[in-house]
Order: structure tokens, then sequence, then C-alpha cells
């Protein structure tokens, strides 16, 4: 009985073994963080979740080489950690996938096989990063949210943004007027599909020039042109 709780805090893996997993671990954390930050398709990657990228792989190794072939081990952290509650709720799929990303490599990299940890971290990464590019699963961005405003006045009743939208514009649906303090300008938002979206800021550009019209955006989910 007491062999076998000794054999509970024995670890049958050596520092040099600790020190090289958790550095192969360091090394395929850092090219997850990469390739995230290659192939993300937002206005601005968020650097705290790189960071944790990296430090999720480390960790993950550390936990699997605690709990080595060892039941009770592997039980007794479970429950250690069933009491961590995550207050950041994770907004795109995208990081979901590479949060499990940096587990699965964790493990590879804990029970020591380090050249499939390697291998697997730069294929996925090279995959991901090729289906980024190549919008071959993404779809290419031509649905934009617009805001603008606009002073109503006798003369303009003919909407001179309209031909602008209709040159650079695929569709375009008004969705919301709101007025502005207790003048005549108001803020047009509309739903826009661009023909061509590297015509954008031309499309801004002209619009501005429109007579009454000013503060143009163009918006996507949380980007702005």
């Amino acid at each position: 009985m007491e062999k076998d709780l000794q054999s509970i805090f024995q670890f049958p893996t050596s520092v040099e073994e600790v020190l090289s997993s958790i550095l192969v671990a360091f090394i395929c954390g850092l090219l997850i963080a990469f390739f995230y930050k290659v192939s993300y398709r937002g206005a601005g990657y968020p650097q705290t979740f790189l960071f944790s990228l990296v430090t999720l792989a480390m960790v993950t190794t550390i936990v699997i080489l605690v709990i080595g072939n060892n039941l009770a081990r592997a039980f007794g952290l479970v429950g250690a950690m069933s009491i961590i509650r995550f207050r950041t709720a994770v907004k795109e799929t995208q990081d979901i996938m590479f949060i499990f990303f940096a587990l699965a490599i964790g493990m590879t990299c804990g029970v020591r096989l380090f050249d499939v940890a390697i291998a697997s971290t730069v294929l996925i990464g090279v995959i991901l990063v090729i289906l980024s590019k190549t919008n071959l699963i993404f779809p290419r961005r031509t649905k934009y949210l617009l805001q603008f405003h606009f002073i109503f006045d006798d003369d303009l009743k003919k909407q001179p943004y309209i031909p602008v939208l209709n040159t650079y514009c695929r569709k375009n649906r008004l969705i919301n007027t709101k007025t502005l303090g207790e003048t005549d300008m108001m803020e047009l938002s509309f739903y826009v599909e661009m023909k061509n979206p590297k015509l954008s800021n031309k499309m801004l550009s002209d619009l501005k020039k429109s007579a009454g019209v000013t503060h143009a955006h163009l918006f996507f989910e949380d980007e702005e042109l």
C-alpha cells in the first residue's frame, strides 16, 4: 500500500526530458501563434491571445508529463483543474480551433513525440494559411455596412448618393435612418454588396463628393474602411 502511494508522486522523467519537452512545446507554440497571426482575417489580431497560445502549449506539456501513465495522478489533476472557471467568451470559431491546436501539440510534446509535434504544427499551419489566403473555404468579403451623414434639403430630394451606390454596389438596402440633433442632418445606414471590394476607398471618396454627404464609413464586422 505504501509503495502504491509513493508511486503516485514519482516522476519517471528526468530534468533533461522535462526541459526538452517544454522547449519543443515552446517552439511549436510560437509556430502556432505565427500561423494564427498570418491566417487571422479580422481588423487586428489580439496579441494577448498569441501569448496565450504559446503558454497553453507549454502548460499542456507539463500536465501530460505530470500525469504520465499514472491513473491516480490523472484523476487528481482533473479534479484540481475542474475548479478553474473561464470568464472570457471566445468570439471566433477560429480561436477555438487554435486553442485545440495548441492543446493537441502540447499533449504530443508531453509524450515526447517531437517529430510528430513539429511536423503536425508545420503541416496544419501551412494548410490553414493556404485556405485563408486562397479563399477556398472562406468566401471573399463583399458585404459591408455603409454609414454616412446626409443633409436633407429641398434641392436634394433626388438623393445624389444613389448613383454612386449603383456604380460600385451590386445591391444596396437602406436599413436605418437616424436624425442628428435638431438639424436636417440624418445618419443613413445601408447594407451594400460591393461589385469589387478593392474599390471600397474609391466609392467612399466619390460618395463624400456628392452634395450633402459627409462622414462616410464602411464597416465589415469589426473592420472599418
